[in-house]
């Protein structure tokens, strides 16, 4: 089982199903579709919750390009290309912000580029079914 650590702010998002996907950097092994995943945010730290879990339904390539000029120049999932501003608000919105500029300047905040007005990023979308909130697989596990 793969677990997937979030910053605290997410944490509401996730349990409320509003947020079920996450954009990731590659690594050697992301979730496959079928699999569980384990939710937390803050991971590693004493602050650590388990939201819960699910099960991963599909991993895509993702590509996004922020500018400074504009929020979005450039968002990819899979073979797919969000081209109007209603697509990437949609897609932001999914990942957890309230819009587009929201995730650009999380973006930016988290992944400052080291040098120019713009931000690259390659790795992979990995979405899952409605959660199984943590306080409901404790309470099953006890029975």
């Amino acid at each position: 089982m793969v677990a997937y650590s979030f910053k605290k702010q997410f944490g509401p998002p996730i349990l409320a199903g509003t947020k079920a996907q996450t954009i990731r950097a590659d690594r050697k092994r992301h979730a496959r579709p079928g699999e569980m995943v384990q939710l937390f945010t803050g991971m590693r730290t004493r602050q650590c919750r388990r939201l819960g879990e699910s099960q991963c339904v599909e991993v895509l390539p993702v590509r996004l390009v922020f500018s400074k000029r504009a929020a979005a120049e450039l968002m990819q999932v899979g073979e797919r290309y969000l081209i109007t501003s209603g697509q990437m608000d949609a897609f932001a919105q999914a990942d957890g912000f309230a819009d587009l500029e929201a995730m650009a300047r999380f973006w930016w905040a988290e992944h400052p580029p080291e040098g120019g007005n713009i931000l690259t990023f390659e790795g992979a979308l990995i979405r899952w079914q409605p959660l199984t909130p943590a306080d409901a697989l404790d309470i099953a596990g006890a029975a």
